[in-house]
């Protein structure tokens, strides 16, 4: 079973995402910031990470540098889920090793679509 980490810090987000991410058969853990998400992929690197941009403590694009220095922070497949709308933004993540982007708010057969395109599912 592929793992996802949802990085959120809505707590009602992240519970959306497990629900859809379950039924696309991952397994998921959660994150509540940049930070804690660090944390996360420290102990075990997931397959998929679901990343907000703006949180507190550790935003989103500032996670995903951090990740993409780590060791073996090149293999997880990084989706943006965010408000964030500017090309500029877009640019920004995708430069910063983001593989997708998504806009919120989102439903099952976004998160599938793109998990399909990216070719998780």
């Amino acid at each position: 079973m592929k793992s996802c980490l949802i990085v959120d810090d809505s707590r009602v987000v992240r519970m959306v995402a497990r629900k859809i991410l379950e039924q696309l058969s991952f397994a998921t853990s959660e994150a509540a910031d940049g930070q804690q998400a660090v944390e996360a992929c420290k102990q075990k690197m997931p397959d998929a990470i679901l990343l907000d941009w703006n949180m507190p403590v550790m935003n989103g694009i500032d996670f995903l540098r951090a990740l993409r220095a780590m060791e073996g922070g090149d293999k997880p497949v990084v989706v943006f889920c965010t408000t964030e709308n500017e090309m500029s933004r877009i640019q920004e993540a995708l430069m910063a090793g983001a593989n997708e982007y998504i806009m919120k708010p989102f439903d099952g057969e976004i998160i599938q679509s793109k998990f399909e395109q990216v070719g998780l599912i």
